[in-house]
């Protein structure tokens, strides 16, 4: 049987491409418009609001694992999503950072160092895109994870500074270690540019 114009050709099974509009990048949208709510919450004063600061920080954080997720796995990956994502991400931990620091309860010189090495890394992927994409690697996302940790500790009220040291020195490290693995890679790509393949941010 000769396949019509209408039936699918014998080999070709590429899924169409995502549209903008879907659920992984709906999750990212909602990550932003979390971040105001969380800064309102953070500054009114009392335990309970505190609190409330610390959930609103804790389910936008959990939406970036779960539209990662399903963007992967359901073929939802978007030019927009690629962009929105680390966008998200940056300004919910930044700002985090940058209400403790005004709170007096984190030191500047640690926020301005995140600060610094994250818009810093995603300034430098996209002067190198051209040339490759610097791909997210492990002690990125491990990166990720202790920051969270560790800005969630702080936002909680209550004696826990041993632990909000201990887990913010080690996002620290890793911060500024895997912030130099990305500039040698950025430099080598730069020297000897090669095709990489996309891959998510951290």
């Amino acid at each position: 049987m000769i396949a019509g114009a209408g039936e699918p050709v014998a080999g070709s099974h590429d899924p169409p491409p995502a549209g903008v509009w879907n659920v992984a990048n709906a999750l990212t949208i909602v990550r932003i418009a979390l971040v105001p709510v969380f800064v309102w919450l953070f500054f009114v004063d009392g335990t309970g609001w505190r609190l409330a600061a610390f959930v609103v920080f804790a389910a936008a954080s959990i939406t970036d694992k779960i539209d990662g997720d399903l963007a992967r796995s359901r073929g939802l990956v978007t030019d927009f999503g690629k962009i929105a994502d680390p966008i998200a991400d940056k300004a919910l931990t930044g700002a985090a950072l940058v209400s403790l620091s005004i709170m007096g309860e984190l030191w500047w010189w640690v926020t301005a160092l995140i600060m610094v090495r994250e818009i810093g890394i995603t300034v430098l992927r996209f002067i190198v895109i051209r040339r490759g994409v610097i791909p997210a690697s492990k002690g990125g996302k491990l990166k990720t994870m202790l920051q969270v940790i560790a800005i969630g500790l702080y936002i909680l009220p209550g004696p826990l500074d041993f632990a909000r040291w201990v887990t913010m020195g080690a996002a620290l490290i890793v911060t500024v270690v895997t912030g130099v693995d990305y500039l040698v890679q950025a430099w080598r790509l730069w020297r000897a540019p090669g095709a990489a393949e996309p891959s998510e941010t951290s």
